[in-house]
């Protein structure tokens, strides 16, 4: 195991995440249910399963002594990510991006990092332990950054005369709290994933890959959440038509099918290396992975906002609070990072 690799392949699982909506802003002609749906079938569905049966040999065999209701547990924290991954973009409907971001993102960071080891009644142990300072303060060190940043992209859109479609403050923080406590379902899943980490490591699987076998059911659950909205988005919208969606002409629909494909998989990769740097961490601080790769997140969104010139025309103010503010969050990780080494 080590401390650099560790928060390395957290910093690769959260560039992806940041960058994922990118090919699909290069659909065309589709609904974004239909969109979102088919590259969830690639991102929930088709990757999960395709690296654990590369991983495993016989999945029938490899599962048939895993405990049913560790099963169902991951379902139901996929299940909460689901609803979290549902209510974020409602939050920014109601909120605005910088102010949504700034709130779900800052609270799921809390939440995923520091209840698990609540629930589990190993918070204290976790406080006595060696280098335990120096991760609690990297993890407040982060939430500033992300206030900065959040406080960057409100400058932001103020100079570019940009606000939320519906402003409204108290369904906005309502909803950005539900986001918050519920995205960090994954987090929650991956800790209920022991028995099948177990089972993996009898194995001989790599440690690296030890908890991927247990992705298909945690992003099962937020499938089955995701595609029930859009199903049901569907249904009900009239001005939704997926069978025009589908007469777009064969090369518009197979570029669509592409990109899709591509923002489905970019968001898969973000766990995939989640998985590498979960791994990597001492499983004494287990607790900071999400930090890590919520942080990290906040971190390449804001770079990728800068390379692909999103704060174009806005002053230099608001550029140099942002820069401050991923400065800060970098500086938070090199903290957690000290205080993994300790």
């Amino acid at each position: 195991m080590s401390v650099v690799a560790g928060i390395g392949w957290h910093l690769v699982g959260a560039a992806s995440a940041a960058a994922f909506y990118a090919p699909y802003k290069k659909v065309q002609g589709w609904s974004w249910e239909l969109m979102w749906s088919i590259g969830g079938l690639f991102s929930w569905v088709l990757m999960p399963w395709i690296v654990t049966s590369m991983l495993v040999p016989n999945l029938a065999e490899f599962y048939a002594d895993i405990p049913l209701s560790t099963f169902a547990m991951l379902m139901f924290c996929g299940a909460l990510w689901g609803i979290g991954n549902i209510t974020y973009g409602l939050t920014m409907r109601y909120l605005g991006l910088s102010m949504g971001i700034g709130i779900a993102i800052g609270l799921n960071l809390a939440v995923g990092t520091l209840l698990p080891p609540i629930i589990k009644g190993k918070f204290g142990e976790l406080m006595s332990s060696n280098g335990s300072t120096l991760t609690m303060l990297g993890i407040a060190v982060a939430l500033v950054g992300i206030a900065i940043v959040t406080f960057a992209g409100n400058a932001k859109e103020k100079a570019m005369g940009q606000k939320a479609e519906e402003f409204n403050l108290r369904k906005g923080v309502t909803l950005a709290i539900i986001c918050g406590i519920f995205s960090a379902g994954f987090a929650f899943g991956l800790d209920a994933a022991g028995p099948i980490r177990a089972q993996s490591e009898a194995l001989g699987i790599n440690y690296l890959y030890v908890a991927m076998p247990a992705y298909g059911f945690i992003m099962g659950g937020g499938a089955i959440v995701n595609f029930g909205f859009c199903i049901f988005n569907i249904v009900t919208k009239k001005e939704i038509s997926i069978r025009h969606d589908i007469s777009i002409g064969k090369s518009l629909l197979i570029r669509n099918l592409l990109f899709s494909a591509m923002g489905g998989i970019m968001w898969y990769l973000q766990f995939f290396f989640y998985g590498w740097g979960e791994a990597s961490v001492p499983e004494n601080l287990g607790y900071i992975n999400w930090m890590l790769h919520m942080s990290g997140y906040v971190l390449f969104g804001g770079v990728i906002g800068l390379v692909m010139a999103e704060w174009k025309g806005v002053g230099t103010r608001p550029v140099r609070i942002l820069i401050l503010g991923l400065l800060v969050i970098t500086a938070a990780a090199n903290i957690v990072g000290m205080g993994m080494a300790v």
